[in-house]
């Protein structure tokens, strides 16, 4: 044989050798896809919620929960108490706690705890308020859902000091704080107890999963808590306590100003029906530990973006920083001619 038909020979089998591995590869990446695909089907549409007893139900535990007053942080705390919990409900604003309170005393017959106090603040004796109302309450559930987002969107370089103080302290400092607080009493309610773990959800957002132009400092406060969450994740697994991110994309509230729910803005009663169905599932985060997205058209929307896009890639960044942009011209618009109908009164 030649050294001409060698050569030959060798570069076919390369070729061979490539074309076989890309294709192996290519099977691997399409059978991975469409597995996650069947997952999110299954624990959305046919698998059973997640039976609460894990965490202590009707045996007369605790779940505190977060910016409780209103939307979905009212919801968690409606849907625990049907599950068998106490409630113990942390807001700024007293007298809407007390009508929560009484509408789960008087429809789920649970005992609550009213804890107010304005988290913006970040005063010390907040946290001395919650340790000590704490006492004794045996607690297995913590709900961190007080957040803040941007009044609207707006450059960096736009936002005033006040607005990012503001966000930095309750999506992230608060939350920490918090968490520090309750965690212990978590532990110290399940001890050595193996048919009883402590559940600590932290609510996220895609804002958080994909960075958002023009909610810059939400944006980083979101992904921030991603990271702080899967770590201590790791920390308390050892110690029977479930830790999860729950990111969402937008739900009908007061801090989304959206009234009307769809396929994808659910309304806060749906929203954490789901999320309280697909505890310790991924859902939609299929690549990321100790995180859910659970509301099935946004596990699907997550799911989309991961697999074909990228979350940190250019398109997304782009369509973000336009839609963002168009909403902020709008509520500009629409603020100056709501001063406009005001002089003319």
């Amino acid at each position: 044989m030649s050294l001409l038909s060698k050569i030959c020979n060798c570069e076919c089998s390369l070729t061979n050798a490539f074309l076989w591995t890309a294709l192996a590869v290519g099977i691997i990446k399409v059978t991975r896809s469409a597995l996650s695909f069947f997952t999110i089907i299954l624990e959305s549409y046919i698998l059973p919620g997640v039976n609460f007893a894990k965490y202590g139900a009707n045996k007369g535990n605790w779940a505190v929960i977060t910016g409780a007053s209103d939307g979905i942080g009212k919801e968690y705390a409606f849907q625990l108490a049907k599950k068998g919990f106490n409630i113990v409900l942390v807001s700024r604003t007293q007298s809407k706690l007390e009508i929560v309170a009484k509408e789960i005393e008087t429809k789920f017959k649970k005992e609550t705890k009213i804890i107010a106090f304005d988290a913006s603040t970040d005063a010390p004796e907040n946290y001395e308020l919650l340790s000590k109302s704490l006492q004794g309450l045996p607690v297995t559930i913590l709900i961190n859902n007080v957040g803040q987002s941007h009044s609207i969107p707006v450059s960096f370089l736009d936002t005033t000091d006040e607005e990012m103080s503001q966000i930095i302290t309750l999506n992230n400092i608060v939350t920490l704080k918090v968490t520090k607080v309750v965690a212990p009493i978590i532990e110290s309610t399940i001890g050595d107890k193996k048919k009883v773990h402590g559940l600590i959800l932290t609510m996220g957002s895609f804002a958080g999963l994909v960075p958002t132009p023009y909610l810059g400092v939400y944006s980083g406060s979101k992904a921030f808590l991603q990271n702080w969450s899967a770590s201590l994740a790791g920390e308390l697994k050892s110690k029977n306590i479930d830790v999860e991110l729950v990111i969402s994309y937008l739900v009908a509230s007061a801090m989304s100003k959206i009234k009307r729910s769809s396929f994808t803005i659910p309304n806060p009663k749906q929203f954490v029906s789901a999320t309280l169905k697909n505890v310790g599932r991924r859902v939609g985060a299929q690549e990321r530990f100790a995180t859910i997205t659970p509301y099935p058209s946004h596990a699907l929307m997550h799911w989309g973006i991961e697999s074909f896009i990228g979350v940190y890639s250019k398109i997304v960044n782009k369509i973000n920083l336009d839609m963002h942009k168009s909403i902020r011209i709008r509520a500009l618009k629409r603020a100056a001619r709501l001063e406009a109908e005001k002089k003319q009164l």
